[in-house]
């Protein structure tokens, strides 16, 4: 599953085009690449516990599998769905994609 960028504005989005096409070259390296994701992109909201449980029963998965689609444990899947912990990087960004395809 490919989640589509949402930039801050359409000239963010001309800005971090132009970066991604230096970065692909070798142009510019990775340090350089994640200031422009930082500065460009916007950032993806933190999802409440009763929405990723929400998420997860709409997927109609258990809690094994959704921790398997998104590479972590059924520990921290429960921590989630119960407020213990909150999903951050990677994770947050998948559950949001996750959400948005869903």
């Amino acid at each position: 599953m490919t989640a589509k960028n949402k930039y801050k504005s359409p000239a963010f989005e001309a800005i971090h085009s132009a970066a991604s096409g230096l970065f692909s070259v070798g142009a510019i390296p990775q340090e350089t690449m994640r200031h422009f994701n930082e500065s460009c992109l916007g950032s993806v909201a933190a999802l409440q516990p009763i929405e990723i449980k929400a998420l997860r029963e709409q997927l109609n998965v258990s809690q094994p599998v959704f921790a398997r689609y998104l590479n972590t444990s059924v520990s921290t899947v429960q921590k989630w769905e119960t407020g213990a912990k909150r999903p951050s990087g990677m994770s947050l960004n998948c559950l949001a994609s996750y959400k948005n395809t869903a």
